[in-house]
């Protein structure tokens, strides 16, 4: 048995021990293997709990919610607005503390009132590489990262997801819309609309890693180095602009560096 498969089981350990979960269900890489994982250890005693809200698209929504049918597990929704949480909308440096203060509260709420013994989220090793002031909330509230606990990364994540058979084992990475803009920006319902338009618009064009970041006026478009390229076709370019400012937005900028984790934290 390889370190891989020494840390998968690892993981399949921790989830047993726990008896009964409750997986923060985002339809994304880490959580769909993580739902998995524990769906087939656990059967009825995992299920999925998934909050809708502004800075969720609704295309992640539809695509979370064919997951979690395909998968077998019962998935509970829940309405969260982040944009209503005092010191969110304002979009401070903490902004992502009091977003999962909120959504987890929630999620904690629901776990009690269905019986299940743990809240986990899909937190890998990764994430302790960048400013991550979300996880201070789940210590807070007591969550769990088995996939964290486990010492699995996102590669491992993906090359386990893809030997299961799961689609999203080559998904783009995703974080809500709120990360699309500079701190100190105010979020706003028809920022959000904008920059949900113009990704939905890249994602239609076959774009497979993108980011839209909101600077005022102006929409900064990263792409996966290897997609960069593509804009060079003048036909598609056009098609772009066009949309980029069909969305709301004046001036439309190409990030030569390309689409990486994290950049609103430069």
């Amino acid at each position: 048995m390889n370190d891989l498969h020494v840390r998968y089981e690892r993981l399949k350990e921790i989830i047993m021990e726990m008896g009964s979960v409750l997986v923060a269900f985002s339809g994304g890489v880490d959580s769909t293997f993580l739902l998995r994982v524990a769906h087939d250890l656990l059967g009825e005693r995992a299920g999925a709990i998934t909050a809708t809200s502004p800075t969720y698209p609704e295309s992640e929504f539809r695509a979370a919610t064919d997951l979690a049918r395909r998968i077998g597990a019962r998935q509970i929704v829940v309405e969260s607005n982040e944009l209503e949480i005092p010191g969110f909308a304002g979009n401070p440096k903490d902004r992502c503390y009091h977003c999962k203060k909120e959504l987890f509260q929630i999620c904690v709420a629901r776990a009690e009132e269905l019986g299940f013994a743990v809240i986990v989220d899909g937190s890998n090793t990764d994430d302790l590489g960048d400013y991550r002031p979300g996880r201070r909330a789940l210590g807070e509230l007591n969550v769990r990262s088995p996939l964290l606990e486990a010492g699995l990364s996102k590669a491992d994540i993906r090359q386990l997801s893809r030997e299961l058979g799961l689609p999203t084992w080559d998904k783009q990475p995703y974080a809500c819309l709120a990360s699309r803009f500079p701190y100190g920006v105010e979020i706003t319902p028809e920022r959000l609309r904008m920059v949900e338009a113009c990704e939905e618009f890249l994602k239609g064009k076959g774009f497979r890693t993108y980011r839209v970041r909101f600077h005022g006026e102006t929409a900064r478009i990263e792409l996966g180095e290897e997609e960069i390229d593509r804009l060079l076709d003048p036909a598609l370019r056009r098609e772009v602009v066009a949309a980029v400012k069909g969305a709301g937005f004046t001036y439309v900028a190409v990030d030569l560096q390309g689409y990486r984790t994290g950049s609103m934290n430069e």
